[in-house]
């Protein structure tokens, strides 16, 4: 170890190391480096007076100025709810049905219920709303319980197959091979008809057979025709959309095993408002129908034929 000295070159006093005949000056900081470091060692003790800093068992210190992020989202939250609340509460009063009839409240509602879908409805239905196997496409106009804003706006709340939900939708088809309604072999022909019926194969011996098989056990829920019944959910099998698939093998497994797929009741879950809001971001998509009201009974003419 060298001894400390002055360095003729700089007159500056080195720190008495060498290493390899290299020394180190002892050159002092810089003063405006020395306050800016004091000056930080200052702010840092004031913040920690002044804010939450110190964590403790179960909370941390509150700071002299009372300030948390809790508290600061809560406050805008409130500033965000009240701006909303003359929306909200006109989008309450209304009918479900009457809603796409104020285009103001409608676009609102899109936008609002785009929100939340993104929160409650992506995972299933996909981020685009064009679903995946076993959850439906809501982008084309293929409804199994009706695609008007108030019957999407029924599924939203009571949703499908909801355990502990008396007004859920349901529908239940039979496990024709698993209950042995059905043999393999007559489960295949169904198959060929219903794929013959979705203009996916051509006639054939397979799909003649399938016909009457199809007759006996389907056409009461899917129709004579096979264009399905939205009162007791059971699919179009005309077209080319399948929920679970069109090909042999998955035709297949639904004939033989049957589906039951569940969608939440988000009457149970969310607000009223947020899923009239959801019911009218779906119907916005693309493939929602319009809203036709049922006919009004004929009122009954009074004594002597007079009203």
């Amino acid at each position: 170890m060298a001894e400390r000295r002055i360095d003729p070159a700089t007159g500056t006093e080195t720190v008495g190391h060498e290493w390899d005949g290299i020394e180190e000056l002892d050159t002092p900081m810089p003063r405006w480096w020395l306050w800016t470091l004091y000056a930080t060692i200052v702010f840092a003790i004031g913040y920690c007076i002044a804010y939450p800093a110190w964590p403790l068992i179960d909370r941390a210190t509150t700071g002299v100025l009372g300030w948390s992020s809790h508290k600061q989202l809560a406050d805008e939250l409130a500033v965000e709810g009240a701006r909303k609340a003359p929306m909200r509460l006109a989008l309450s009063r209304i009918a479900i049905e009457r809603l796409p009839t104020d285009s103001r409240l409608m676009q609102a509602s899109i936008e609002g219920g785009r929100a939340a879908f993104k929160v409650h409805c992506v995972q299933c239905h996909g981020s685009g709303a064009s679903g995946s196997k076993g959850y439906p496409n809501l982008n084309d106009d293929d409804w199994l319980w009706g695609g008007n804003i108030k019957e999407i706006h029924q599924t939203l709340v009571d949703g499908v197959r909801q355990p502990g939900n008396d007004q859920t939708r349901t529908s239940q088809m039979p496990a024709f091979g698993r209950s042995g309604i059905l043999q393999p072999g007559q489960i295949d022909d169904t198959v060929s008809f219903v794929r013959l019926l979705a203009r996916q194969e051509p006639a054939n011996a397979s799909a003649t057979r399938g016909a009457s098989l199809f007759a006996d056990n389907c056409a009461a829920c899917h129709g004579a025709d096979g264009k399905g019944l939205r009162l007791l959910g059971a699919p179009n099998l005309t077209d080319a959309i399948s929920l679970y698939g069109g090909d042999r093998d998955a035709l297949t497994q639904t004939i033989a095993n049957s589906r039951y797929g569940v969608m939440p009741s988000w009457g149970q879950r969310l607000d009223p408002v947020t899923v009239k809001m959801l019911a009218a971001y779906v119907h916005s998509l693309g493939g929602g129908e319009a809203y036709i009201p049922e006919a009004p009974p004929v009122a009954a003419a009074a004594n002597n034929g007079q009203h």
